[in-house]
């Protein structure tokens, strides 16, 4: 199996920053996309940012210039730098993986657990 196991996130001011992680570990043979998610009560969990293999990214438009996602394909770590947060930022951040664990497997989908990035006023 594959575990993504992510680490920080926090309490943050309007206008600070925070990092998080999200490592992979497991049966790996590559990994192709990965992701950022945010999800708040009562939403549907939506794309914040993501990472092709090739290292193109994109983000959504209400992050944009503000996050920053890099990903370490050797380390198998990706990462999302959030600046200048605001309150609506808020959420449970999730990070996502697609997988192929073995060379002849098909390509699976892993979520980490999920973090907590709170942004006040």
């Amino acid at each position: 199996q594959v575990q993504l196991v992510q680490s920080g996130g926090g309490s943050v001011q309007a206008g600070g920053s925070l990092r998080l992680s999200c490592a992979a570990s497991g049966i790996i043979f590559t990994i192709d996309d990965m992701a950022w998610y945010r999800q708040v009560p009562g939403r549907q969990r939506e794309l914040v940012a993501a990472s092709g293999p090739s290292g193109s990214t994109m983000s959504t438009d209400s992050v944009r210039g503000r996050f920053a996602i890099s990903r370490d394909d050797a380390k198998k770590i990706m990462t999302l730098e959030l600046d200048n947060l605001k309150p609506e930022d808020t959420g449970v951040y999730y990070c996502k993986a697609d997988v192929q664990m073995t060379k002849t497997s098909t390509i699976r989908t892993f979520w980490g657990s999920g973090t907590q990035v709170t942004v006040s006023s």
